[in-house]
């Protein structure tokens, strides 16, 4: 019986034409080769599975190859070559730093690299793996990183450059590997089909290939598992029976009920999906995918951005010409709050099904405000007859009713509407938060030009009901204004005195507020307000206790039995 091989490893390129998504990398690599311009370290970094090490062998075979060919591709045929595809080579060290960490492996290392090349003119030393090495590695091997032997060629291959040391990284030259694009993998895995005899729907590659998320061994390794579940012929209800993916056809039904307004419809393709044993949260972010690329499908330019076979990117179109722009904008906002908050919630299902009630019912606000304002406007052009009522006139945000006859009952609908605009038209508790300091009712602006003489209890008193008028959002206020009472001085002129900085701003900010408050309560147009910070010396500033020593020793001040209290029972404050 013949012996299998994974097809990440059968298939894994053995030159730089045959790395898949990395052509700017391997490109340069090979001009390097090319201008004899190779430095001593490099540092390949970027997702699992993307070819990193891969990249590291082609280039550590190629700079070696005794005979490369005009496209600096190696030539497989010398001795140099031989070894390495045979696994003998001497001038190829592979390290795995995962489990070689420790500052005594470097050192080993370190020894190591000062025996030149038997075959070749490079010692190649790959590390894989390498921000897994400790940080006391890491400065053993600084020195010989640097300057390492003529002879000596460094490759480190790291999936997380920002664990690496900032001194190692300035060292070394730095190459990205980006994700590979999902066209990439489709055409990779075609190429792979053909060779093992596989039929495969396009479909079902792009499954694959979305399921890998960029790495292409990943893809190489669900491939094969697909193989041994389907068979020589790969087809899409398949691929996505035995990856557990959601089939397209849910969301496209989903979507096809929240356009329709059809909650119930929703429900139960939901209740559908998790009968099957899909969580509800992968679920809700494949919706946010689903409104994304439905949003992208809009317009022709953004549809390239749709990874999709040709068959889905139809459907795509197709649904995106029946959704507005403003319906796709507000879905996907509900679904990722809905993803954002979902393992917060109490009730997970409750959490999602919300979320799709909201989603079904965008849209319906507009009608229904629509046909309010119509029925409202045809109300209002209605002549009241004789013995029935009139709809409340509108003047200025108050409301009155015109007189009915009293042996009719007035209608409902007309009041209930005026009501739900008035309510429509009210601030919000965002925007009262963000108004300036005033008082929590408003008074309506006028002169007040009366000098109205006011004594110093008629001033405590107006004072008492400016602050009692404050909101709860005033707290901060509230809390300079009751630290005492204001005096009243000569020529209707009022000071208060406060204790600290904080509060004589806060006062400050509010003062045109609180004198005109005064002026229109004490009928006195001439009246002026200003603010003062007590002293330190002052009788009015408080000594705040922070010890326990100073709180005890103001207790006996106030009451010294509290001495003797303690001296009798040997007490310790």
């Amino acid at each position: 019986m013949e012996q299998f091989v994974v097809s990440a490893r059968k298939y894994r390129p053995q030159t730089f034409a045959t790395v898949v998504g990395q052509a700017s990398i391997t490109g340069t690599l090979k001009n390097a080769i090319t201008r004899k311009h190779l430095a001593h370290a490099y540092l390949f970094c970027g997702p699992r599975g993307v070819g990193k090490t891969t990249c590291a062998r082609i280039f550590a075979k190629t700079i070696n190859c005794l005979n490369p060919t005009a496209e600096m591709e190696a030539c497989d045929q010398c001795e140099s070559c031989r070894s390495f595809n045979e696994g003998r080579s001497y001038s190829i060290h592979e390290l795995d730093a995962a489990s070689n960490n420790s500052i005594e492996d470097i050192r080993q290392l370190i020894d190591h690299v000062r025996i030149p090349p038997q075959v070749g003119q490079y010692s190649v030393y790959i590390i894989d793996e390498v921000h897994m090495l400790s940080t006391a590695a890491f400065n053993a091997f600084l020195k010989t990183l640097e300057e390492p032997p003529a002879h000596a060629i460094f490759i480190l291959a790291t999936t997380e450059k920002h664990k690496i040391l900032p001194t190692i990284l300035s060292r070394c030259q730095i190459y990205d590997f980006n994700r590979i694009r999902v066209e990439d993998t489709v055409e990779y895995l075609k190429y792979i089909a053909g060779h093992e005899n596989v039929t495969a729907e396009d479909a079902a590659l792009h499954v694959i290939a979305q399921k890998a998320d960029g790495a292409m061994r990943d893809a190489l390794s669900i491939f094969d598992q697909v193989v041994s579940f389907c068979g020589n012929n790969l087809t899409y209800s398949q691929v996505i029976a035995n990856l557990n993916v959601l089939d397209y056809d849910y969301y496209f039904k989903l979507t096809d009920a929240f356009i329709a307004h059809d909650y119930t419809q929703a429900l139960l393709i939901f209740n559908d999906i998790l009968s099957r044993g899909f969580e509800a949260q992968h679920f809700i972010a494949g919706l946010c995918t689903h409104f994304r690329d439905l949003l992208v499908c809009k317009d022709a330019k953004t549809a390239v951005l749709l990874e999709a076979s040709e068959s889905i990117r139809r459907q795509y179109v197709e649904q995106a010409t029946k959704c507005e722009a403003d319906f796709l904008f507000e879905a996907l906002n509900l679904a990722n709050r809905c993803d954002v908050g979902y393992k917060a919630s109490g009730n997970p299902r409750l959490h999602a099904e919300l979320c799709m009630l909201q989603i079904a019912n965008i849209g319906n606000e507009k009608k229904n405000s629509d046909s309010n304002d119509l029925t409202e406007e045809r109300s209002g052009s209605t002549t009241a007859q004789p013995g029935t009522y009139s709809a409340p006139v509108i003047n200025k945000g108050v409301a009155t009713a015109r007189p009915a006859t009293p042996s009719k009952p007035a209608p409902v609908a007309a009041p209930t509407l005026q009501i739900k605009n008035l309510l429509k038209n009210q601030p919000t508790a965002e925007a009262v938060t963000t108004q300036q300091v005033q008082p929590a009712i408003e008074q309506k602006e006028e002169q007040v030009n009366e000098t109205n003489p006011f004594t110093q209890a008629e001033l405590e008193t107006a004072w008492t009901k400016f602050v009692a008028q404050l909101n709860n959002g005033k707290t901060r206020l509230q809390q300079a204004m009751q630290q005492g009472s204001p005096t009243l001085l000569e020529a209707y002129s009022v000071t208060f005195e406060t204790n600290n900085t904080l509060y004589f701003n806060v006062l400050e900010e509010a003062k045109k507020d609180i004198v005109s408050f005064l002026k229109k309560a004490l009928r006195n147009n001439s009246l002026s307000l200003s603010f003062t910070v007590a002293s330190t010396d002052s009788p009015s500033k408080k000594t705040l206790l922070y010890k326990n020593s100073d709180k005890y020793a103001y207790l006996v001040e106030k009451n010294p039995a509290l001495q003797t209290l303690k001296n009798a029972l040997g007490l310790d404050f």
